[in-house]
């Protein structure tokens, strides 16, 4: 052979190398994210605030994706059931949580939580946050936390305030007033809100600090009086209703909030791409609305300002925890 033909045959085969390098290369790249069914674990049964704030969302996210967001409830232990499932699941984008506040909340009153609620997770986005309403019985006389806080100096062991439970963020709101006001309150806790409402309407308990989709009913049909809201700006659901920050109380700042997270370890692609996806949902009317039915207010948060989020809530929650001296049980 000349060392034309050689050349012309060293030629070939080198590109035919570098072909099969390129095919082969092609394909052991991963598939574009997402090529498959997202499943959402939600740890709470269905209908719950936390349910009806990711679903909604879940469902935009669906069509921006180009694959379903599949909600799939798994309740119990105050949330770290189905927590846990996700702080184990593969970190590929294809199992994520949806949880509320009690995310950070928990491991200061469950000491022996099998997960790290921080560094277990990576978190995407804050959905919504949640403001708590303070209200009292119509026969209670006080109108404003000024008269309250009177009240309750006045009539020592008087005060009653009722929770949906333990360790809840109502009973959290309470304990925080009550240190912040200087006023004794005794806690009553309940199986959920629905019957320490009933009590609060019939007077058996004086005030509660509850979530807002709950508490509107009985506002609205005037069986309970709206005294102020707990976050650090007014409710949208009622603007006329100042904060306990502006009632004196500068710096309370208290909401249930709701968030996606995804296992440690997820790539940052990935997350961006979900909240990104979640952001989008949270901008349009339609989920506006449904938000404001249930006394939700969209945040869309980016991963980065997500996380910081946690970390401030956690420090925040820590304190109040310990200085309530709030159980579970």
């Amino acid at each position: 052979m000349n060392l034309q033909g050689l050349s012309t045959t060293l030629r070939s085969v080198a590109f035919a190398a570098l072909s099969a390098t390129a095919i082969t290369h092609a394909y052991a790249q991963p598939a574009a994210y997402p090529s498959k069914q997202i499943r959402l674990v939600i740890p709470y049964p269905p209908g719950g605030p936390t349910d009806l704030t990711a679903r909604v969302v879940a469902a935009d996210m669906s069509a921006t994706l180009g694959q379903t967001v599949v909600a799939d409830n798994r309740p119990g232990a105050s949330g770290m059931i189905g927590a846990e499932m996700v702080a184990r699941a593969e970190p590929d984008g294809y199992t994520i949580l949806a949880n509320a506040s009690l995310h950070v909340i928990n491991p200061f009153v469950y000491p022996d939580m099998r997960f790290d609620a921080l560094k277990d997770f990576t978190p995407i986005t804050q959905l919504a946050a949640v403001p708590l309403v303070l209200v009292v019985p119509t026969s209670l006389p006080v109108t404003s936390v000024k008269e309250l806080v009177e009240y309750g100096r006045k009539n020592p062991g008087k005060l009653n305030f009722g929770s949906s439970g333990n360790a809840s963020a109502q009973q959290l709101a309470g304990e925080s007033f009550k240190m912040a006001a200087g006023i004794e309150m005794q806690h009553v806790p309940y199986k959920g809100s629905a019957p320490a409402l009933a009590d609060l309407v019939g007077g058996q308990i004086q005030l509660m600090f509850d979530s807002m989709p709950s508490a509107m009913p009985f506002i609205k049909a005037g069986k309970l009086r709206a005294i102020a809201v707990t976050t650090i700006k007014r409710a949208q659901a009622l603007p006329e209703l100042p904060t306990i920050a502006e009632s004196g109380y500068p710096g309370f700042d208290i909401a249930t909030w709701y968030g996606y997270w995804a296992p440690k370890g997820t790539p940052a692609q990935i997350v961006e791409k979900l909240a990104a996806a979640a952001s989008q949902a949270l901008k349009k009317q339609s989920v506006i609305e449904q938000y404001a039915g249930m006394g939700a207010e969209p945040v869309g948060s980016t991963p980065a300002e997500f996380t910081k989020y946690n970390q401030t809530e956690t420090v925040k929650w820590e304190e109040i925890v310990r200085k309530s001296g709030a159980k579970a049980n």
